[in-house]
């Protein structure tokens, strides 16, 4: 029984890596693929989409699609540099030996 057990637990592993490849390969997601691929919670991604924070297509007005594309220079916005979180974390070091 156990020996199943791993083979099932194996299965579902390359099922999950499967489907992530697949998300991988698709120019436009629907709402839940995104989320996934986001790494969010639908009513999080919901917010977004109806404050328009978020880059959207919504052409039958009812689902919602996202250009993968899209959706990563998104994720890329207001990058900060290693340097300023350096100065930061010196700035700290200092003020406590201070």
């Amino acid at each position: 029984m156990n020996t199943d057990n791993l083979i099932l637990d194996k299965l579902t592993e390359i099922a999950n890596k499967l489907d992530e490849q697949n998300l991988l390969q698709k120019a436009t997601l629907n709402f839940n693929e995104a989320c996934k691929y986001l790494d969010v919670s639908p009513s999080h991604l919901y917010k977004l989409t109806s404050t328009k924070q978020i880059p959207h297509f919504c052409p039958q007005g009812k689902k919602l699609y996202f250009k993968r594309e899209e959706l990563d220079a998104w994720l890329q916005r207001n990058r900060q540099s290693a340097d300023e979180s350096t100065d930061a974390a010196d700035l700290v070091m200092r003020s406590r030996r201070s």
